[in-house]
């Protein structure tokens, strides 16, 4: 080994330019950070070459006084914090004073700055060879502008990962993205090479904040978004989640915000992603623009260089809350609780919020417990599924004779169905006012045996009737199953399962989470656990396998649904079963049976396995395929 020494600070900023400054992504993250800290309401970036050659931002903040120019190109030189308690509430976006000193280490860079709305400014330049800073007078309104030019220039090594000018300028493009998604009080401009791609004013309303997300995301995005805007024990969630039918093949299109700060984290990921897991189709993924807001001192931002990364100081706490506000919202999607598609491409969805009290008390099941079914009726109805709805028992008759008002909601209901007479007629819908035909409108006819045609106040509705039936019958199951709760049965043999000392831990900490999955975990020994219960439903399944699944959820993210996720899986194989199959003859009457329970369903956009149950066709569209009116 050679003796120790102390690095020079030419050398030292750039190992610290290695993690801050990647590519000029990286730069003009740094830099907008800044500008949004000075308090800006405006910010123009200029790049050319992809940034490589030049990157400039000019702000409207607060500026530079002219005794901290030398200061700001120091390293470990910040003006965000001054003591400890600072870096445990961090609310600027930058903390660390790193940023200017490992920038200009590997670039010539150069500051403009002024204070005052009049007088004269002052510029401060240096190069990453001798790192002296040069400060002297310079005009400059109100503001700061940030020059760098010459990216990697002393480092040819660096310089040769970058990629194509394309490239390049496509991430530094999503830094101004996401950042004009975090900051909608910010305007931002932003140019390549002369050319400009994005200029986005400041958004004061709601609206105007939906079209800045539709000109970053896309209009599509936008079109097939909710709102959710909710707050339980000193959080607040809102943003736009997309409707579980607008997936994505990649995650690209996801956006968390946690106090304004963009971030990727495991535990939000993993929120968001068991909040979908019943809707969303295998291999896809969501898509979102979402914002936490919580107290900055129950989050630490200073776990990584870059500052993706964050720690809540009760993990569990917040991915309950994520999770559960958002399996609310999507839950809530149906025909009835959501504008249906028109020719208007700008109508937007609209789900309300949830109340604190709902979050906190409440069951994730909406139906009443007095209209809850039990596991034996549902499986009974299983058993017999040959006859799609057994419980209709009123005469056909009755919806030609006595087509009821919007407020009476009751004539609607599968009950007032039967399938015994099938030569009932579709009802005329002209006889009808718009507000007493319901969102899935009344049936027409039966397509191949497959689709349910309907007829609806903004045109056709087609239905999957296997896909519509199984989502029927699988959330009635849920529901009964949480009525009923996880029925346990104690095993003959206990079963002695090998772990860490860890995960024993763990296990002995949370045996009341365990009694509640139905499953009873004691400790045997320092790396021992004893498995006593299981839920019968998984009794033939790999209980061994499964509480070690749990731990490991448990120790990751603080909270696991691991033993709900099997028992769910089990009963959507079995709502699969019992669910109207294809190529079965229905009858009027049992068609709008069908569509009435669907507007009653919870998740009935979607079936089991993530595939749309029901899509609709504007008479516009309609009237575009013949041609009509052109």
């Amino acid at each position: 080994m050679s003796r120790i020494k102390l690095l020079s600070p030419r050398l030292a900023n750039q190992i610290a330019a290695g993690e801050v400054v990647e590519r000029p992504a990286s730069v003009i993250k740094e830099l907008v950070e800044n500008s949004l800290d000075a308090g800006a309401s405006r910010i123009d970036v200029d790049v050319e070459s992809g940034g490589v050659k030049l990157m400039r931002v000019r702000d409207n903040g607060g500026g530079i006084a002219q005794e901290d120019m030398p200061l700001a190109l120091s390293r470990h030189a910040t003006s965000k914090i001054y003591e400890l308690d600072d870096l445990e509430k961090v609310v600027s976006m930058g903390f660390r004073g790193e940023a200017l000193a490992s920038i200009s280490s590997v670039s010539r860079l150069c500051i403009l700055s002024n204070t005052q709305e009049q007088g004269a400014g002052w510029k401060a330049e240096t190069e990453g060879r001798d790192m002296q800073v040069e400060v002297g007078p310079a005009p400059h309104p109100k503001g700061s502008t940030v020059e760098v030019r010459d990216l990697f220039f002393n480092t040819p090594a660096r310089r040769k990962f970058l990629r194509t000018e394309k490239t390049e300028f496509n991430h530094l493009e999503e830094v101004i993205k996401r950042q004009a998604l975090g900051r909608f009080d910010v305007g931002f401009h932003l140019r390549h090479n002369g050319k400009v791609i994005h200029a986005l004013k400041n958004c004061d309303s709601q609206l105007e904040q939906e079209r800045r997300v539709a000109s970053v995301c896309g209009p599509a995005f936008m079109q097939n978004a909710l709102h959710i805007d909710t707050e339980a024990m000193g959080l607040r969630l809102w943003g736009w989640v997309a409707l579980p039918t607008f997936s994505r093949s990649q995650a690209d299109l996801q956006h968390f915000y946690v106090n304004g700060r963009v971030i990727r984290d495991k535990l939000v990921t993993h929120a968001v992603r068991q909040a979908y897991r019943d809707v969303l189709f295998h291999g896809r993924h969501p898509a979102f623009v979402l914002y936490l807001e919580c107290d900055p001192a129950i989050v630490d931002v200073n776990v990584h260089p870059t500052k993706h990364e964050v720690r809540f100081r009760d993990g569990r706490t917040v991915h309950d809350f994520l999770f559960r506000s958002l399996h609310r919202l999507l839950a809530d999607v149906r025909p009835d609780a959501q504008h249906m598609p028109t020719g208007d491409n700008n109508a937007q969805p609209a789900v309300s919020g949830i109340a604190a009290g709902e979050f906190a008390g409440q069951s994730a099941m909406s139906l009443r417990d007095d209209a809850r079914p039990s596991m034996g009726q549902v499986q009974e109805q299983l058993a017999g599924y040959g006859e799609l709805y057994s419980r209709n028992t009123a005469d056909a008759s009755n919806l030609q004779s006595a087509p009821p008002s919007a407020g009476d909601r009751g004539a609607y209901s599968p009950t007032t169905f039967t399938t015994a007479n099938s030569n009932a007629s579709p009802i005329n819908l002209s006889d009808l006012e718009t507000d007493e035909i319901p969102p899935l409108g009344f049936a027409i006819a039966q397509l191949k045996g497959i689709y349910i045609l309907a007829e609806n106040a903004n045109g056709l509705v087609l239905v999957d009737m296997h896909a519509a039936h199984e989502r029927i019958t699988y959330e009635r199951m849920k529901q009964a199953r949480a009525g009923e709760g996880i029925k346990a049965q104690p095993l003959l043999v206990p079963e002695s399962v090998a772990v860490s000392q860890r995960e024993a831990d763990y296990a002995e900490q949370n045996t009341e989470l365990f009694t509640q999955l139905g499953l009873s975990v004691e400790r045997a020994g320092p790396e021992t656990i004893m498995i006593r219960q299981v839920p019968i439903i998984l009794q033939n399944g790999n209980v061994e396998q499964l509480v070690r699944d749990v731990l490991a959820d448990l120790i990751e993210h603080g909270s696991s649904d691991r033993i709900e996720a099997h028992i769910n899986e089990i009963l959507g194989t079995m709502a699969c079963h019992g669910s109207v199959r294809a190529n079965r003859r229905l009858s009027i009457p049992e068609m709008n049976a069908l569509l009435r329970d669907m507007e009653e369903t919870e998740r009935s956009g979607q079936c089991n396995h993530g595939r749309p149950t029901w899509t609709q066709m504007s008479l516009d569209e309609l009237d575009k395929l013949f041609l009509r009116g052109q």
